[in-house]
């Protein structure tokens, strides 16, 4: 009778145990079809990142991570969920190159000595999340206001999908001499206190910093080859770097792979780091003729960072505030001017701010595309400039950058036609990227805890 007893009890908790696994199995098969489901974004016009003009009245079929199509309302199969944008603009995901996620105030000399960098990480998830609400799908980091690797970490968990955020990749520190622009300055000899910045001096110390960057999870080399304008002791019209010590650092990263970006304001340390192969120029404050010639040339891009400028021109925020005072009075136009010949002359111009995502509003990010009008370039270009050709610039470009059939969909929503108003930018009503939608038309819920993000109104 035990017997029995146990043999229906055996069969009974197979059988419930069949019927839960098999339950189980269906319900993954539904979530699994309802990831790879359809989705068909419809709007009144879309720039893909390529086309010299607007595509009128597009949809874009969205399936799993992907763009698998884009025409009209006829590729839409049945039951697919549409999002009807209407009078909005549909874009590639923008990409930011040039930002610092660390920084939470605007003192980036002194940023690093007052925040753990744990606390620096968190600080960055958050204002990542809020560039991502915004729009920029992709970030490049160049250097950080940390003497570890927090952005590396960060990058690590988006990556594997702990937190939502943008695409990250860049240089964890900056590689400066010492008094240069990555060092600090401003402190008697008797303060034995540690810079951001990597300080090295010569060849091998310089083949050394770029070996550890790459160890610890850099994919870009990020050299201050001039002074900078937001430090203080140093002179942005001042080369610092030589010709051999620049030599080695690109040999040395080139070695493994690993693309190097110059911060170069004088005429003169441009030139010689396009000709030591670099494959971005950071600001280019003082391009002349003939450096545009070598970099249109070379194919080196132009990282011009104009904003920063003009958003430091408005109160006392920086410890070198006389040296952006100084270049907006003097030197803006001038700037401008250049950054116009370059782009006629065919150097690749791409978008980035170096601003702090944890300090500042990321709905004002997009003004970089407006200077580049106000520079000469056309709307389309400073969009494209900030979407296809920023993808190929960080060699992302097979599959971000653009709005075509295989590409990954890192898609973004504006109200209007930015081509007429470039503001029209800053009020993003839709983010989605890899095929996940972030953000919808008038949703203000957010994924970046309680700081203020951009919504659509």
């Amino acid at each position: 009778m035990q017997t029995g007893i146990k043999r229906q009890v055996n069969k009974s908790t197979f059988f419930h145990g069949s019927l839960f696994i098999n339950m189980l199995a269906l319900a993954f098969l539904a979530l699994s079809s309802a990831a790879n489901a359809a989705t068909a974004l419809t709007a009144d016009r879309l720039i893909d990142g390529r086309s010299a003009t607007l595509i009128n009245n597009a949809v874009v079929l969205v399936e799993g991570e992907r763009i698998i199509a884009i025409g009209d309302r006829s590729i839409i199969p049945p039951g697919t969920e549409i999002i009807d944008l209407g009078d909005s603009t549909l874009l590639p995901g923008l990409i930011n190159a040039h930002e610092h996620p660390l920084m939470f105030a605007d003192d980036y000399q002194a940023t690093h000595l007052t925040a753990s960098s744990a606390y620096k990480g968190l600080m960055a998830l958050a204002g990542m999340q809020r560039l991502l609400l915004a729009g920029w799908t992709g970030v490049r980091v160049m250097g950080d206001a940390d003497l570890y690797y927090a952005i590396q970490d960060l990058r690590r968990v988006i990556d594997a999908g702990v937190f939502i955020g943008p695409r990250i990749t860049g240089a964890a520190h900056y590689i400066s001499i010492t008094g240069g622009g990555g060092d600090i300055n401003f402190l008697s000899p008797e303060q034995a206190v540690r810079p951001d910045g990597l300080i090295v001096d010569g060849p091998e110390e310089i083949r050394k910093a770029v070996r550890n960057e790459i160890k610890y999870g850099s994919d870009w080399i990020k050299l201050l080859v001039t002074g900078a304008f937001q430090s203080v002791g140093d002179n942005p019209r001042n080369v610092a770097f030589s010709p051999e010590e620049l030599k080695a650092a690109v040999e040395e990263a080139n070695r493994q792979g690993v693309p190097v970006a110059a911060h170069a304001h004088a005429t003169e340390g441009i030139k010689q780091a396009v000709e030591a192969g670099v494959r971005s120029i950071e600001h280019g404050t003082y391009l002349d003729d003939e450096v545009i010639k070598m970099m249109a040339k070379r194919g080196t891009y132009l990282i011009p960072t104009v904003y920063m400028g003009d958003y430091y021109a408005v109160g006392d925020k920086l410890r070198a505030q006389d040296k952006n005072d100084s270049y907006m009075t003097h030197g803006r136009g001038e700037f401008l001017a250049a950054i116009g010949r370059a782009h006629k002359a065919g150097v690749k111009v791409v978008v980035g701010l170096d601003l702090g995502a944890g300090a500042v509003d990321p709905s004002i990010y997009v003004r970089e595309m407006a200077m580049f009008v106000e520079a000469g370039i056309s709307p389309m270009d400073a969009i494209q400039a900030g979407t296809r050709v920023a993808a190929e610039m960080l060699g992302w470009g097979e599959r971000l950058g653009t709005i075509e059939p295989g590409m990954l969909a890192d898609i973004i929503a504006v109200p209007g036609n930015p081509l007429k108003d470039m503001s029209e930018l800053e009020r993003v009503s839709m983010v989605m990227i890899g095929g996940k939608l972030i953000k919808r038309p008038g949703q203000c819920s957010s994924v970046a805890g309680l700081l203020t993000i951009p919504c659509d109104k």
